[in-house]
């Protein structure tokens, strides 16, 4: 039996937002601390306090999305700090409208839609060719961002090929 299938890792570039959190809760830390051995003891609270938030934040800014397409499904699982992975969206490619790159004439409407619930699962390069998918699920419709290589791209085209466009 021929099973498609196909697996990609898309690591998420951190933003500019990303780094500025990350830098000013170091930055708070650093300032606790040195409020905690010159000011007062009571600093070492805060120092507690943030170190905690940082535990929390920190793993949410470093993500990747693996797409794991097996026959006409597709998984899109979000992974923290290369440890923890979580399940994002299952979606049935039947259902599927259209696919196809997010500045291609195909998708005119849809860009401009303001009904479609936007799931962005790319990386979040704009130099980088990023498909949108549009796609019906349990209560709405979504566009999906992608970033899929040749290999997906071809196998969802094989499944759906009246639905998807590379142009």
């Amino acid at each position: 039996m021929n099973d498609l299938y196909s697996e990609l890792l898309v690591k998420k570039e951190q933003t500019l937002k990303d780094k500025a959190i990350k830098i000013l809760m170091i930055l708070l830390i650093v300032i606790a601390v040195a409020a905690g051995l010159v000011i007062t003891p009571l600093a070492w609270i805060v120092v507690l306090g943030l170190g905690i938030a940082a535990y929390f934040v920190f793993p949410n800014l470093d993500l990747e999305y693996e797409y794991v397409f097996v026959n006409g499904e597709l998984d899109i699982d979000r992974i923290a700090s290369k440890a923890k992975r979580k399940r994002m969206q299952s979606f049935d490619l039947a259902k599927m409208d259209i696919m196809a790159p997010v500045k291609s004439h195909r998708m005119d409407y849809q860009n401009h839609n303001t009904n479609l619930k936007v799931l962005d699962f790319s990386s979040g390069n704009p130099e980088h060719k990023i498909f949108a998918m549009i796609i019906s699920g349990e209560k709405e419709v979504y566009k999906v961002l992608l970033e899929p290589d040749q290999e997906l791209i071809s196998n969802i085209q094989k499944t759906c090929p009246r639905k998807v466009f590379v142009d």
